[in-house]
């Protein structure tokens, strides 16, 4: 039955579910892999479509900015809708010198600033991809593919974060910064679901010179679209 946030029925979810930030990017790709799926929700303007893709059912679904947003449709997804596995298809921006404008970044794990995850007293939990949609997107990628996997930032704030802090993840190995990941890992890991991010590196925190407009953010993802379906069907 309908959500506070879905109005979709029963069922009308596939068991894997493509998840973009931003809502029309959320229907794009719907259109490009989908050209006949159906929108089964539109709340909020969080529009969701649902359809087969090589001959299996596939979903996609916006998350809106920042982890609270994304947690709440993650949540009722797995909860309510019988979801089984979200992949997260967004933009981060690059922080290592090696992932340059335009590569794609397999999220391995996330660092968190956020607070929303507290979950064990005393413990700094480390959420995590879920290994088989690792494995399966990085099967996916090709020579022509500057493809890296790691560990990304999740933050909370977009703006005025330490600069000192921002130098220090980078070095320590982190690709690049976001606002998502950390959050549904960790909701992937409490409900016993599947869960992985491919993002495509839209700017770069050390080097503005190359990065992308707020057009080209909205269609330069088929690289990373390519091993987020590797992995949705895997």
């Amino acid at each position: 039955m309908p959500t506070p946030h879905i109005n979709a029925a029963d069922g009308a979810f596939a068991p894997a579910v493509l998840m973009p930030g931003d809502p029309r990017r959320a229907e794009r790709i719907a259109n490009l892999l989908m050209p006949d799926a159906e929108k089964v929700s539109d709340v909020r303007g969080i529009g969701a479509f649902t359809g087969e893709y090589n001959g299996k059912p596939l979903s996609v679904m916006a998350s809106g900015m920042g982890q609270p947003s994304l947690s709440i449709y993650a949540t009722e997804l797995f909860t309510h809708y019988g979801v089984k596995r979200i992949i997260r298809v967004g933009t981060c921006g690059g922080m290592a010198t090696s992932a340059k404008v335009g590569d794609v970044v397999v999220a391995m794990s996330a660092h968190t600033d956020s607070s929303m995850f507290n979950l064990v007293p005393g413990v700094n939990l480390a959420p995590t991809a879920s290994w088989n949609l690792l494995s399966a997107a990085i099967a996916a990628a090709d020579d022509s593919m500057n493809l890296h996997v790691g560990p990304v930032a999740s933050r909370d704030r977009f703006y005025g974060n330490d600069p000192d802090g921002v130098k220090t993840l980078a070095d320590l190995g982190t690709l690049g910064v976001e606002m998502e990941t950390a959050a549904l890992y960790m909701l992937a890991a409490q409900h016993n679901a599947e869960a992985l991010t491919v993002l495509t590196v839209s700017d770069h925190l050390f080097d503005t010179s190359g990065d992308m407009t707020a057009e080209e953010r909205e269609h330069k993802f088929e690289g990373a679209l390519k091993l987020a379906v590797a992995a949705a069907h895997c």
